[in-house]
Formats: structure tokens, C-alpha cells, sequence
């Protein structure tokens, strides 16, 4: 399942990484882990936050994705299923024989 993971990051904490230098190490990790389609960061409510888009392949994976965020940046995580323009169209052609 395409998932939308939005990592909002603590400032304090990311900053300690960025001085560490442990912030490129922990997003290559998550990368690697994840194999994101899309990665997009920004500034949302004063916080750095990165939007990740990926496929879930098992619920079981989320604790070992977000961990390392909460654990090194005191991240708040958000995740929510997502589709794009052709499961969309897949979807919106079901709902259409279905009527």
C-alpha cells in the first residue's frame, strides 16, 4: 500500500543532529529503508518536516520506519494512505461500473 509519512522534527533535537552530523546518516537510513518514490522537506508550524512517499509492504514495518525518528529527533509522525493519479483512476472506474 503507497503511504504518505509526514516526519515533523523537533527543533531542538534536529538541530543536536545536525551538530552531530547524525541527521544525513539517520535520512539515508530511512531511505534505504524505505525506498521512497518521493521525499519532500519543508518548514510546517516552525518545524522542520520531510513528507515521504512509499510502499508498505507490511504494517509490521512501521515501528522499525519510525523509530529512528522519534528515537534521534523526538519526531512526531504522521501516516496516511495515499494514491496517485492511477490508482485514483483505478478506483474512480470500480466506482463507476459499481453505479
Amino acid at each position: 500500500m503507497r503511504m504518505l509519512m509526514k516526519v515533523q522534527m523537533d527543533t531542538e533535537a534536529a538541530n543536536e543532529a545536525i551538530r552531530r552530523g547524525s541527521l544525513p546518516k539517520l535520512m539515508q537510513g530511512a531511505f534505504e529503508r524505505i525506498a521512497p518514490e518521493a521525499a519532500y522537506f519543508t518548514v510546517e508550524n516552525g518545524c522542520r518536516t520531510g513528507y515521504l512517499f512509499f510502499d508498505l509492504a507490511d504494517p509490521s514495518d512501521l515501528p522499525v520506519i519510525a523509530e529512528p525518528f522519534f528515537m534521534e529527533l523526538g519526531a512526531k509522525i504522521h501516516y496516511s494512505p495515499v494514491m496517485n493519479r492511477e490508482d485514483l483512476a483505478k478506483g474512480l472506474a470500480a466506482l463507476g461500473a459499481d453505479g
